[in-house]
């Protein structure tokens, strides 16, 4: 008989009645009927049921155990009686009655229980993440990560990818947030930097002739946390392609990211058709370039209706340059009530609040009613209902001033309006391309133009489009949306010295400067580059949505905390000062 087990904790079945087993795993949790010990016992595959009583000699063993102990026992397969039989377990029609135990590793009392759904600080499942681990929805978490990884890989292989790894120590890169940096021992006073992305080397493994490349990729970035973003390293589906347009990449990758979704999406449906919206379409219907589809509204401009109206502080803020009334239609929000919480949630958002209007039948017809409609007459308040395509028992929300100021804000209106009405179809995954970034931003104080998105992209128009105004240059640049987060980003890329040379000389970056940060990629670029295109899509992320939780921590094994600190292992921790003398460094005191 094998050491440890013959049989997992989900194998037993009626066919096992009778035989002799051996299992290992954890006690989940111990009942005493009536002198009689009944154990859950449960190994990452699943539970089975093991009893003792007293005419077992193995009895005075198995009443010492407890919670989360270790154990080994031998017994025999017995048939459950015909009331007692749980359908929910696999073995649900057996039980083993144990004859021998053997206590593999005691448990000490437990700081976090692995048993039932009780709730435990943040901190506290960190520092014992091993035993949060052990809960059903952990091992869940990460074994769909492990399975969705899998299926990844093997539709890449499908579709003639083949993997090659990146290095994990290289330069130092801007790519739009912090470096993690590694002091050299050989070399004092340099550093390495971990990496932000693969970006440069897959750029490289273009230039060389590959092809095709894709990478379970780690990546480093030293950044703030939030709750669908680690503050250290995640994991992206990194892919490259040689002589692709941006349409080649879209139907490469959509096959990949939506066949994950419907092969673990749990029945809930997955958009086929995946809309091409523009950046600027973006922002302007749903405030983000992220939207979640899954909410019908969109956003609309009324700036004409209000423009010269007796609502003065529209009319008056109509009369400043770049500045917009933009509407938000609420079907089905036509109350009172239901506009004074939008107004309280603006208000929480920092606003004052949001002008609205509803509409209603008094009888005579649809009136609209509210502050709004008061001000500005029933003709302009009829023209925006037509507008909107809003009828009796529905309203709309308005925002102004310059787009930029208000658009975040009013997205998450428009989603909380979403929300609330039941509008938001929770049993979707909702996909859509957001295309045509702008590549340059002007500074509203400095009038300084910048980089707004990324500055490898390839310019749509190529070297003519770099000629004209800066801020009507777009990149082929985009990313995929999905139920409101970002799942993939990617371009073709600049692959043509001159066109990235002059793309950063409009930033006010020189020639001399571009070669020094990023001269390995503009010399190989020198020698016959390809025309080239990628994307990476968050690991991370999409598992985090494919298991129904919130927090990305919720879906990565050993995680950091929101302080970026790993309370389990205590990192980050001082150098000693004899590694400090090594790498000849020395540590500043924290004013």
């Amino acid at each position: 008989m094998h050491a440890y087990r013959t049989h997992t904790c989900a194998d037993l079945t009626a066919a096992n009645v009778g035989d002799t087993v051996r299992l290992s795993g954890w006690v989940h949790r111990v009942r005493d009927h009536g002198g009689i010990l009944f154990i859950d016992l449960r190994d990452h595959y699943g539970i089975t049921q093991v009893l003792c009583d007293p005419d077992s000699a193995a009895f005075g063993d198995v009443e010492k155990v407890r919670s989360e102990w270790c154990i080994r026992i031998d017994g025999e397969v017995k048939a459950r009686d015909a009331a007692l039989v749980n359908p929910k377990l696999p073995t649900g029609e057996i039980e083993v009655f144990v004859r021998g135990i053997e206590v593999l590793g005691a448990a000490d009392e437990l700081p976090l229980i692995v048993f039932g759904d009780q709730e435990y600080p943040e901190e506290t499942r960190l520092r014992y993440r091993y035993l949060d681990l052990r809960r059903e929805v952990m091992q869940r978490n990460m074994t769909l990560r492990s399975d969705v990884v899998a299926s990844m890989r093997r539709r890449m292989w499908d579709q003639g990818f083949r993997e090659y790894q990146t290095p994990i120590i290289t330069a130092s890169s801007p790519e739009g947030a912090r470096d993690f940096l590694v002091p050299s021992r050989l070399h004092p006073g340099k550093f390495y930097a971990l990496p932000q992305a693969p970006q440069q080397f897959k750029q490289l493994i273009m230039v060389s002739g590959f092809d095709k490349y894709f990478q379970i990729a780690p990546c480093f970035r030293d950044e703030d946390p939030r709750a669908d973003r680690s503050p250290t390293d995640f994991y992206q589906l990194d892919l490259e392609m040689s002589f692709v347009t941006q349409q080649d990449v879209f139907d490469t990758i959509q096959p990949v990211i939506g066949g994950v979704f419907e092969e673990f999406g749990k029945g809930r449906k997955v958009d086929q058709t995946w809309e091409q919206i523009s950046y600027k379409d973006a922002a302007l219907w749903y405030g983000t370039d992220k939207p979640d589809l899954r909410n019908p509204i969109k956003m609309q401009v009324v700036s004409e209706h209000f423009a010269g109206s007796g609502f003065a502080i529209f009319a008056k803020l109509l009369e400043q340059d770049g500045t917009q009334i933009r509407a938000i239609p609420a079907p089905g929000g036509g109350s009172r009530k239901f506009c004074d919480r939008m107004n309280a949630f603006a208000q929480k958002e920092g606003l004052p609040g949001m002008g609205y209007i509803f509409w209603r039948d008094q009888g005579q017809g649809i009136e609209a009613a509210g502050p709004l409609a008061k001000n500005i007459g029933p003709e302009r308040t009829e023209a925006i209902r037509q507008q909107l395509g809003l009828d009796v028992g529905d309203a709309a929300f308005f925002l102004g001033g310059k787009p930029k100021q208000f658009e975040a804000v009013a997205g998450r209106a428009r989603t909380a309006i979403g929300e609330e009405l039941g509008l938001t179809d929770k049993d979707r995954f909702a996909f859509a391309w957001i295309v045509d970034f702008p590549i340059y931003e002007k500074d509203a104080e400095s009038g300084k133009i910048d980089f707004e998105h990324n500055p490898f992209s390839m310019p749509q128009g190529g070297m003519e489009a770099l000629l004209g105004d800066p801020l009507d240059v777009l990149g082929f640049q985009y990313d995929l949306a999905c139920n409101g987060y970002e799942l993939v980003s990617g371009a073709i890329r600049n692959h043509r010295p001159e066109i990235m040379f002059k793309a950063f000389e409009i930033a006010g970056y020189g020639e001399e400067e571009v070669r020094k940060r990023f001269g390995g990629m503009v010399n190989a670029f020198r020698f016959g580059a390809p025309p080239h295109g990628g994307c990476a899509a968050g690991i991370d992320r999409i598992v985090m949505l494919l298991a129904d939780e919130a927090n990305i921590r919720e879906v990565i094994m050993f995680p950091m905390n929101q302080r970026a600190e790993d309370v389990m292992m205590g990192a980050p921790s001082e150098p000693t000062p004899e590694q400090l003398m090594e790498l000849r460094l020395r540590s500043l005191p924290q004013e």
